[in-house]
């Protein structure tokens, strides 16, 4: 597979960039948007299960309205409430419609579930995505369902995306296995449509996992949010998950989603490198996300750290004033998109920090271990990239620059906590935070004082 290339062109009706002046401090309250992640899996979850499901809190971004516009098309009723964030989805265990042609965006987290589920109903489906989606490998996955009996073709190159999905024949019996080296969220495609399987087959669906399972937070999450929908998974440590012969999804009549964890990083950020307190509000202690370790990672680096419920307050010192964050070498596998922020925050370490166990990067909205060391290394940091890793040396001496966002949403929302440095920083193509947060400029020049 070929590198992706850094792409600044302007989405259409965003400007081309903004240029962030030198920040000296940072404070204030956030309420987060919901959670992605959350959002498309009960998004998928709600429509595969018997009965109408109100749906609160839900994230209003690309990677959602193309879920949204997907289930419209397989004839899934939707209703969208009179207030942002709300919705109402009325399921019946299967899509109605059999034959449809989806395009995903670069949403992962729509693509792989559902090339899962509509491959265990069967019909005539094809699926595709931007350029990007389709450098993005799926064939784990594939495999995965081919061995359970199902139909998928490649339209394109083998292993990638597009997709062209036919009638099989599911098969009980093996177990079904999947690496997990690559991407959870293949694993947590298998276990959201593991009731269609179990229909089909009248016998349990068993998963064994090949290899270590990558983002297993991420898997808790799925499976916590199967059991709010009344399916509950077996599962032998990471290795093998269990659903039982009969499971069906039903409507829990409501659920909320939490505010996005990943999103918090970048205030609680702030808070760390600005002074603070940054308080965001709609994710805490009691999370179902495993983003919310990020915590600890600042925690570890120096900054104070408060939660309650549904809250997580970060501050720390001003690293305009001089103040330094502790370097760090640390495994973030676990974490893999807050890891991100980390990355850009090792640039006010007091050494060089190490991010280990960053493999997944490779194969996300672009390949994020290459890019990171590109536009850090703009800034003045001396910067070594592994398969797997990046150790980053502070910059001696700051330099502005404009900041390449490689399409990628994340790239975009770290890199503008670079600000702190002294310099001015350049977001090129800031518009493609609409793919999680289209506020998130607005919000974030709420709390930064330049």
């Amino acid at each position: 597979m070929t590198r992706p290339t850094m792409q600044t062109a302007a989405k259409p009706g965003h400007p081309p960039h903004i240029d962030l002046p030198a920040a000296r401090s940072a404070r204030g309250s956030v309420a987060l948007p919901g959670s992605k992640s959350i959002s498309n899996r009960v998004l998928l979850l709600a429509a595969l299960a018997g009965g109408a499901t109100q749906l609160e809190g839900l994230l209003d971004s690309d990677d959602t309205r193309v879920m949204l516009a997907a289930l419209r098309a397989l004839g899934v009723q939707v209703v969208d409430g009179a207030d942002d964030g709300q919705a109402e989805v009325t399921g019946s265990g299967r899509f109605p419609v059999r034959r449809a042609d989806l395009f995903l965006g670069n949403a992962g987290t729509a693509f792989r579930p559902l090339t899962a589920a509509l491959a265990m109903m069967g019909g005539d489906y094809r699926l595709s995505g931007v350029p990007r989606m389709h450098e993005r490998p799926i064939g784990d996955l594939v495999d995965a369902l081919r061995m359970l009996g199902a139909r998928i073709d490649y339209e394109g190159q083998p292993g990638y995306p597009p997709l062209r999905i036919g009638t099989g024949r599911l098969a009980a019996g093996a177990p079904v296995r999947v690496k997990g080296s690559v991407s959870s969220q293949f694993l947590t495609a298998l276990l959201l449509a593991a009731p269609l399987a179990t229909a089909a087959t009248g016998a349990d669906f068993v998963i064994d996992v090949d290899g270590d399972l990558i983002s297993k937070p991420y898997v808790d999450m799925t499976l916590n949010l199967m059991a709010r929908f009344g399916v509950a998974v077996a599962r032998e440590g990471w290795r093998r998950f269990a659903v039982p012969a009969g499971a069906a999804y039903r409507s829990p009549g409501r659920i909320l989603v939490e505010g996005d964890a990943s999103s918090a990083s970048y205030f609680l950020a702030l808070g760390a490198i600005g002074g603070g307190p940054v308080r965001v509000t709609g994710v805490g202690r009691d999370s179902i996300q495993g983003d919310v370790a990020f915590a600890q990672t600042l925690q570890e680096m120096g900054a104070r750290i408060g939660y309650g419920p549904d809250w997580i307050e970060a501050s720390g010192p001003r690293v305009a004033d001089g103040g330094r964050l502790r370097a760090f070498d640390a495994d973030f596998n676990l974490i893999p998109d807050a890891a991100m922020t980390a990355a850009v925050l090792a640039l006010y370490a007091d050494g060089p920090c190490r991010l280990r166990n960053i493999g997944s990067w490779r194969v996300k909205e672009t390949d994020r271990i290459h890019a990171m060391q590109t536009e850090l290394q703009k800034l003045g940091a001396d910067v070594a990239a592994t398969a797997d890793s990046l150790v980053v040396t502070p910059p001696v001496r700051w330099r502005p620059a404009a900041i390449g966002t490689w399409d990628d949403h994340r790239m975009a929302m770290c890199f503008s906590l670079a600000t702190f440095g002294g310099v001015g920083v350049r977001i090129l193509d800031p518009g493609c935070v609409s793919k999680t947060f289209p506020s998130y400029f607005d919000v974030y020049a709420g709390l930064v004082q330049a």
